[in-house]
C-alpha cells in the first residue's frame, strides 16, 4: 500500500473551513486541501496529480506515455466547467435547494439544468469514451475516477443518468470492476445516501449560505 498523507475531515456544514486552523492550509477556505509537512496544496485535481507523482502510483493511473497522459489531461481540463459544474448544479437544484433551503426551483431552471447535464453526458460518450474501454485507452486512469464521481452526483439526487445510455453504463461497469465493487461503493456511499441524509439535516446551519446559493443557482 502506498503511504498516505495524514489528514482530518472538515465539516463544511458547520463552517469549519472558516476556522483559523483550516485557513493556514487554504486561504481560499475551500475543500479539499492538504498539508504534507510544510507544503500546503488546494484544488482536487492538483492534489490528485501531486499524490500520484509523489507516491509513484502504477503508471496506468497517470500514464507516462505522452499521448495517453494528454488524454487524461484533456479530460481533467474539460470537466471543470462541464460535467462537474452541470452535475453539481443539478444536485443542488433537485435536492439541496428545495429540501434543505426550502426554496422552490422554477421548472425552467430545472429543465435547463437537465439539458446542460445531458449535453455533458453525451460528450463523455461521444468524445471521451468513443469506442475505447476507458477514457485514456485500454486501462483505467485518473480521468475515469474523476468522471465517475461527478456523474454520480445527479444519481445521488435521484436521476438515473445511465438509463438509455448503454455505452455510459458499460463504461461505469468497467470502472467499477477495475477498482473493485467494494471500493466503488465506499467511494459513493455518501452521495448515494444524500436523499435520506437531507431528511435529518439541520437546515438552520445552511441558512447563512442561503442568499449566496440562491444567487448562484437561481
Amino acid at each position: 500500500m502506498p503511504a498516505r498523507i495524514p489528514g482530518w475531515s472538515t465539516d463544511i456544514g458547520k463552517g469549519e473551513q472558516y476556522g483559523e486552523e483550516f485557513g493556514k492550509i487554504n486561504m481560499m477556505r475551500k475543500v479539499p486541501a492538504i498539508r504534507d509537512g510544510d507544503f500546503c496544496l488546494a484544488e482536487s485535481i492538483a492534489i490528485m496529480l501531486y499524490m500520484a507523482e509523489k507516491f509513484k502510483t502504477p503508471d496506468f493511473w497517470y500514464p507516462s506515455d505522452q499521448q495517453q497522459r494528454a488524454r487524461v489531461n484533456e479530460y481533467l481540463s474539460w470537466q471543470h466547467m462541464a460535467i462537474r459544474m452541470n452535475g453539481s448544479k443539478f444536485f443542488w437544484l433537485k435536492l439541496l435547494i428545495p429540501k434543505v433551503l426550502c426554496v422552490e426551483v422554477p421548472q425552467d431552471k430545472m429543465d435547463a439544468a437537465l439539458e446542460d447535464l445531458n449535453g455533458s453526458l453525451q460528450l463523455i460518450e461521444d468524445k471521451f469514451i468513443q469506442d475505447r474501454p476507458f477514457i485514456a485507452g485500454e486501462q483505467v486512469s485518473l480521468a475515469d475516477l474523476v468522471a465517475i464521481v461527478e456523474i454520480m452526483q445527479p444519481v445521488g439526487a435521484g436521476l438515473d443518468v445511465f438509463e438509455g445510455r448503454p455505452k455510459l453504463s458499460a463504461w461505469r461497469d468497467r470502472v467499477q470492476a477495475a477498482i473493485g465493487k467494494e471500493l466503488f461503493d465506499e467511494a459513493h456511499k455518501g452521495i448515494m445516501a444524500a436523499q435520506e441524509m437531507v431528511k435529518s439535516m439541520d437546515t438552520s446551519k445552511m441558512q447563512f449560505f442561503k442568499p449566496k446559493i440562491v444567487r448562484l443557482f437561481l
